[in-house]
């Protein structure tokens, strides 16, 4: 098994396309910061518009905390997007290739086959995420220094720049499960599809439609509670005031769930499917 793994990841980092997603996430974090730079004031306007009628604000508002939260919020949808396509291609690329069926000549399990790659997809997440995280810190404190953070959540919430760095660090990590699922997902649509064009589209569909059905009230508390479509924006709990720890924790059970139930049905059916 040990093995496999490091196949999977000398594959893995061997390919451009990794690379690429990583210089993706890097070039958006720059026009973010870019926009920012040159524009900050309307920036800054936009998001307090209706704000400035009723309050008052002083000081350095643009800073390094708000810009890694506009970076989350942008982030939080283009990066799932950007790991699907590189996890689904781990699998996508040796059916096309078909080193799949050479794979399978040697003394190898399918299930180990699989596991190793839904584990590489799983570590390759953990990097994006810690590198989208160093990235975003240094890079935004480096230009717009550190201050105090203001976030509009229904009623307007303010963070000291101590309170508001901790704050952030919880986001990046309730988010990183989400991550985690939206990778694991594409890799299983790519055992039931296996072309990777078709794994692409259908990824990129399961991804808009779970970001379209978070925004739906089903009118049933239980959905509302427990459908994986409801659980990917759990990070903004930690910029409430009063973080709902008992609903974070609720729902990163439940996120870590459904990576279990799409990582064990991706592993059953491709054991069970046939390889040609």
């Amino acid at each position: 098994m040990k093995a496999l793994i490091q196949i999977e990841f000398f594959k893995l980092f061997k390919q451009s396309r990794t690379y690429l997603a990583l210089a993706s996430l890097f070039c958006i974090e720059l026009i973010i910061l870019g926009s920012a730079y040159f524009q900050g004031k309307n920036i800054l306007d936009m998001l307090l518009e209706n704000l400035q009628k009723n309050f008052y604000f002083e000081g350095n508002l643009l800073n390094g905390n708000l810009l890694v939260y506009l970076i989350l919020n942008t982030q939080w949808f283009h990066l799932p997007l950007i790991l699907m396509i590189v996890v689904s291609g781990t699998l996508t690329t040796e059916y096309k290739d078909r080193t799949i069926q050479t794979t399978m000549l040697q003394p190898v399990k399918k299930g180990q086959f699989i596991l190793a790659k839904y584990i590489v997809a799983i570590c390759f997440t953990l990097v994006s995420v810690l590198f989208l995280a160093l990235t975003s810190f240094s890079l935004s404190y480096a230009f717009f220094g550190r201050g105090d953070l203001i976030v509009y959540l229904d009623t307007l919430n303010f963070f000291p720049a101590s309170e508001a760095f901790q704050r952030l660090l919880f986001a990046f990590l309730s988010g990183t499960l989400s991550m985690i699922f939206f990778s694991v997902a594409s890799l299983t649509i790519g055992v039931i599809c296996k072309d990777a064009a078709k794994t692409w589209i259908v990824s990129a569909f399961f991804l808009i439609l779970s970001h379209l059905l978070l925004k739906i009230d089903f009118g049933n508390t239980l959905i509302n509670t427990l459908f994986f479509a409801k659980l990917s924006d759990t990070w903004q709990y930690f910029f409430q005031q009063h973080i709902a720890w008992e609903i974070v924790k609720l729902n990163s059970f439940l996120t870590t769930g459904y990576i279990l139930l799409f990582m064990v049905g991706g592993i059953l059916l491709f054991t069970k499917k046939d390889i040609g």
